[in-house]
Parts: structure tokens; sequence; C-alpha cells
């Protein structure tokens, strides 16, 4: 959904104050908490490639997801 310059705004449900709203797939990666255990750990390895992708390259956090 973030992908690239056509991608659009993702909107996150806080449990605390209004939504948020970014077009940053690390951001979006951190939200993701799965209720399966072994899917939770996919999710987390994906949510630290994200992570690892912006502070290395500050950029292509979504493509990073991707691959």
């Amino acid at each position: 959904v973030t992908l690239g310059p056509k991608g659009r705004n993702v909107v996150i449900d806080k449990s605390f104050g209004a939504p948020r709203i970014t077009k940053d797939g690390v951001t979006v990666a951190k939200e993701i908490e799965l209720e399966d255990k072994f899917e939770n750990m996919g999710a987390q390895m994906v949510r630290e490639v994200a992570s690892k992708t912006n502070d290395i390259a500050g950029d292509g956090t979504t493509t990073a997801t991707v691959l």
C-alpha cells in the first residue's frame, strides 16, 4: 500500500489519542501484531528488516519488506 511514488496513506488506530496517518513502511510494520505465535514471529522479522533498512538507508523500507 505504501510502496513507491503512488503509495497510499495508511491510517493506524491508536489505543489512545488520534489515529496516525503515514506513508512510511517501517511505521506500518512496527504496528503489526498477530495473535498466532508463529505468524507473529514472521511479522517481527519483517519489522526488523524494515527497521534496519530505515537505519542504514533511510528509505526503501516497504521494498525491503516485500523482498
